[in-house]
């Protein structure tokens, strides 16, 4: 009898902890390079999220240890974009529709990345995320820390196209969250 519970008790926790990691790895963005999004992007169009970053940020630090780790956010980004993690001062050479961007001053003192300057349009800001389309064209910049709640809109207005015809603030005024109880 003892052997019995404790084998429905092992197979019971192997269940809860196979779950629980299978969570985990659901709730985890597959970020990519903005080099490997466009090559993926060749074979399967979907829009681009690109996270442009910098190491000494930290509301960048904040969105990814509170934005980027919730479930929701995580999987919608993962189903509809091609998630990329962008640093702003980089110093790695990237190119994106046969243009190659670099850092001027690699190793410099906050020295901005090209391809960050172009896609932010010169507003250098931190953290900041840009949508592109799907043919690599900017649909618009988002600048600044979102929670979850907040960036779950700008995601699905994104995705929708709503954008085409209307605006944020009317699209907001209808959108059902996933957060609302």
């Amino acid at each position: 009898m003892k052997t019995t519970s404790f084998k429905s008790i092992s197979v019971i926790l192997l269940l809860f902890l196979s779950t629980t990691i299978l969570a985990q790895e659901e709730a985890k963005i597959k970020w990519y390079s903005i080099e490997e999004a466009v090559e993926l992007n060749k074979k399967k169009k979907k829009k681009f999220f690109i996270d442009l970053y910098t190491d000494w940020c930290g509301w960048c630090k904040k969105m990814d240890a509170n934005t980027f780790t919730d479930p929701v956010i995580a999987a919608y980004l993962n189903e509809n974009f091609y998630p990329v993690k962008f640093d702003a001062e980089s110093s790695e050479p990237v190119t994106v529709n046969g243009q190659e961007y670099v850092n001027p001053n690699p190793g410099g003192r906050r020295s901005s990345h090209q391809f960050a300057i172009a896609v932010l349009q010169g507003k250098m800001s931190y953290p900041s995320f840009a949508f592109l389309d799907q043919d690599v064209k900017l649909i618009t910049v988002l600048p600044g820390y979102n929670t979850p709640e907040k960036l779950e809109p700008v995601l699905h207005f994104i995705v929708d196209e709503a954008y085409k015809d209307e605006s944020y603030q009317e699209y907001h005024a209808t959108f059902k969250s996933s957060f609302t109880k």
